[in-house]
């Protein structure tokens, strides 16, 4: 079972003072350059990092202390940076909570200069009354507990660069660790989908089903060829293509390898291969592969998708984005005020604008209790 994505909280991430959002099944965010729209999503992809064990990684190739909040700080506010993600299962009475903070290693410790490691990190079951408490970490020592409920100490060798969510696979002791992980796994993150001469999106792949696009689209041949041969049904992907492309056609095979071509109105019988499409018109069946793939995984964030798209495509993007919520949560960034307005108009999801005050990035009409002022009133 897959867990639903209910709120988000980053603390001491780069322009992130301290943010806490109510996540709903389509959320949009605008807002001008530099305002740090870009630094929410990325701070997505640092909690489905930690579920695959690479958070320390990626924290290590920003730069630690590149990757930290730079803004003033009170004497009581730590130094580091903390996240925070509450998933439910549907109907269920309460949800589960996953916390981690990082920051520098002590002097002390084994660990390259700089490297960041793991301080804390948690996992609750929260209900109204209380938060129970399934794994918690503080520095080296590990609390788990079993499954009748019981405390213990946790033998296991983990780097303190290392994450328990990422690092302690074992299903049959502690379901419900590994559920918030293979949950946030499935997650997909979908930016800077990249359309260079060497771009895997213009390459054949291995044909085998692929119902979700992989995260840097590798297998977009095979998700058109799952649409078309497997599920015998593209119908949707069809329509949208045509919207965008009048009188445009998908052709795919999957024969070995998987490939797929567009045939174009003023040349009916001439099949122009991935290698030879447009930035833009690459770029756009990328995001059709993402949003209208035969699964789709339990959250969907795209950053800047409309990125060397023309303008008459936001269109056919924002259709596709808000059908796509209707199976899945998703998650969109964008400087595309176009983009924001076709989802406006459809009434679904939320439109939220993304300012900066103090230095630090926040979303207008968020309050401290994680609700909206406009929904408050």
């Amino acid at each position: 079972m897959t867990l639903t994505l209910k709120g988000f909280t980053v603390r001491g991430y780069r322009s992130l003072r301290r943010i806490s959002y109510p996540v709903s099944q389509l959320d949009v965010f605008v807002g001008a350059n530099g305002v740090g729209k870009s630094n929410l999503f990325r701070s997505l992809a640092l909690a489905r990092a930690a579920a695959d064990n690479s958070l320390g990684r990626e924290l290590a190739a920003e730069g630690l202390r590149s990757a930290l909040w730079a803004g003033p700080r009170r004497r009581d506010e730590p130094t580091g940076l903390e996240l925070s993600v509450d998933l439910a299962a549907a109907g269920a009475a309460g949800h589960f909570r996953y916390e981690v903070s990082v920051g520098f290693p002590a002097p002390t410790a084994g660990a390259f200069p700089g490297e960041p490691q793991v301080k804390t990190e948690s996992l609750s079951y929260v209900t109204r009354a209380r938060a129970h408490r399934l794994v918690d970490r503080k520095g080296a020592s590990v609390m788990v507990r079993d499954g009748s409920g019981r405390p213990g100490d946790l033998d296991i060798d983990v780097l303190p660069s290392e994450t328990i969510l990422g690092r302690l696979e074992d299903p049959a002791n502690h379901p419900e660790l590994d559920q918030v992980r293979r949950t946030l796994l499935e997650w997909r993150l979908y930016h800077d989908l990249r359309t260079d001469p060497a771009s895997p999106l213009r390459r054949p792949c291995v044909a085998v089903a692929s119902p979700t696009l992989d995260a840097d689209g590798s297998n977009l041949a095979a998700v058109f060829a799952t649409l078309s041969q497997i599920r015998q049904d593209t119908a949707d992907l069809d329509r949208v293509i045509d919207h965008a492309f009048p009188g445009t056609r998908l052709v795919s095979e999957a024969e070995g390898e998987a490939r797929f071509a567009l045939t174009y109105p003023d040349f009916p019988n001439r099949l122009f291969q991935a290698a030879e499409l447009s930035d833009g018109t690459l770029r756009f069946l990328a995001l059709a592969g993402a949003l209208m793939g035969y699964r789709l995984p339990p959250f969907i964030a795209l950053n800047e998708p409309e990125t060397s798209l023309h303008p008459d495509l936001m269109e056919p993007l924002g259709e596709m984005i808000v059908e796509a919520a209707r199976r899945t949560q998703v998650w969109l960034v964008t400087h595309s005020e176009r983009l924001a307005a076709v989802i406006a108009r459809s009434g679904e999801g939320a439109v939220r604008t993304v300012v900066k005050a103090e230095g630090a990035t926040t979303v207008e009409g968020l309050t401290l209790m994680r609700t909206f002022r406009d929904e408050d009133d």
